[in-house]
């Protein structure tokens, strides 16, 4: 199984350019994560940050509880091991055909044999569709294919963290849909934990289990990809729907003056070039391909997300709801009566029935949280937690709540009903069961 990654505090900068700022996350064992952002942002220096080829101003990067900031030369290149890295371009060497290119790691940190370089580097290129195609030089092949060579090339270390930076960059639209369902097939075979960072928002919509996005030097949110996917966060909002109208420009910054003058093209009738349907909707996730095993982190990823349910913002709850399956609803012990979002005007408050935290009301003043918009942090005794700052820790119930009542009915389809949102806490889950389902 993959390992987990946590991060905590990282800031870099060059020179008197601050990159980000105390960026921190919990990349889950196991799962798929997406980073977004503009372009510039530091998404790639984060990728070579998590693997310690750029060294950090400040904070942790704890891969198997070794810190990759402050340890040793030694520790660092046996912690490496543990990570297959895909290039934005492939990185392959163009004198070398893809065989060579692809035994390069075995041959450079291991003792293997020929034969056993043979045998591993052929399952590799069969796992990625390259068999046949040893003998080719990279430019004789399309990107696609370097693309694929270069994930052969990160597998065969049998790496428990895959990073990749921009896989789709250069491919058209099928080759990207053919790399994305390829990702989760590589999951659920080795169920190695993911990080992606792209621009494309189709690979974001459908191949994460978690979803992030770095601004103007602060991580704007991360935590299951429900949350960013209905998100009211202009500069989530804008970079999703592909937006001119929003705080994101052509460089970074926008002033307010660039942005009252676009406003007043688009009242007067100027397309503003933006996608045209609205993207913040939570589309089914890729399942391996018909035959593979099913993805182990699905039902790890259910547990975690139904364990932090109550901290989410109620967007997010109502598209988690919304995907469960009947066995899942009474495996949680979850009510399915129809809930608002909002306590109507002069309802008295109560813990059967009503909205979990954050589903409604004024939000209390003062800094925002490092979690979505709109949700408060859980305090717990280590501190403020957030579902974005660590998604895998179960955040406890509210004290003082009371077991949801018996469910008194449910959508046709057995989900929950849209614009519902469960009450909390749920009773104990059972036994966690065997994988399979889908949060």
């Amino acid at each position: 199984m993959g390992i987990e990654v946590v991060v905590e505090g990282l800031t870099k900068s060059f020179g008197r350019r601050h990159v980000w700022r105390d960026v921190t996350l919990t990349l889950p064992p196991g799962e798929v994560s997406v980073m977004l952002g503009p372009s510039g942002t530091g998404k790639t220096v984060f990728l070579k940050s998590l693997i310690g080829l750029l060294k950090p101003d400040s904070g942790r990067v704890l891969v198997d509880g070794i810190d990759v900031v402050h340890c040793s030369e030694r520790q660092l290149y046996q912690v490496r091991k543990r990570f297959g890295v895909l290039f934005q371009d492939g990185a392959l060497f163009g004198s070398l055909n893809l065989y060579d290119n692809i035994a390069f790691p075995l041959r450079e940190h291991t003792k293997k044999s020929e034969a056993e370089i043979r045998r591993i580097v052929g399952e590799r290129m069969e796992m990625v569709g390259l068999t046949g195609e040893e003998r080719k030089v990279p430019g004789e092949i399309s990107g696609g294919m370097r693309k694929r060579a270069g994930l052969a090339r990160a597998l065969v270390l049998d790496p428990q963290i895959i990073l990749c930076d921009e896989p789709d960059s250069g491919l058209d639209p099928v080759r990207t849909a053919y790399l994305s369902q390829l990702l989760i097939d590589l999951n659920a075979q080795i169920d190695a934990t993911i990080l992606i960072v792209t621009h494309n928002i189709q690979v974001a919509r459908t191949v994460p289990d978690n979803m992030g996005m770095l601004f103007r030097g602060d991580l704007v949110m991360f935590g299951p990809r429900e949350v960013l996917l209905t998100s009211e966060v202009p500069a989530v909002a804008q970079f999703l729907d592909g937006r001119r109208i929003g705080p994101i420009g052509m460089s970074e910054e926008k002033d307010e003056a660039t942005i009252a003058m676009e406003q007043a093209h688009i009242e007067a009738g100027q397309l503003d070039g933006g996608a045209g349907a609205d993207l913040r909707v939570v589309v089914p996730q890729l399942e391996p391909t018909p035959g593979l095993p099913p993805r182990q982190a699905v039902q790890r990823r259910k547990s975690r997300v139904m364990s932090i349910l109550h901290t989410l913002p109620p967007q997010a709850q109502q598209a988690i709801m919304a995907s469960l399956s009947t066995a899942d609803l009474e495996r949680y012990r979850m009510n399915t009566a129809p809930v608002p979002l909002t306590r109507p005007a002069g309802a008295p408050p109560g813990p059967a029935g009503s909205a979990p935290p954050g589903a409604g009301g004024p939000r209390a003043s003062g800094p925002p949280p490092q979690g979505p918009a709109g949700t408060p942090p859980q305090t717990g005794p280590a501190g403020p937690v957030t579902a974005q700052t660590r998604p895998m820790r179960p955040a406890g119930p509210p004290p003082g709540s009371q077991p949801p009542a018996a469910p008194p009915g449910r959508a046709p389809d057995g989900s929950a009903p849209q614009g519902s949102v469960p009450p909390w806490p749920p009773a104990t889950p059972p036994a966690e069961p065997g994988p399979g389902g889908r949060a």
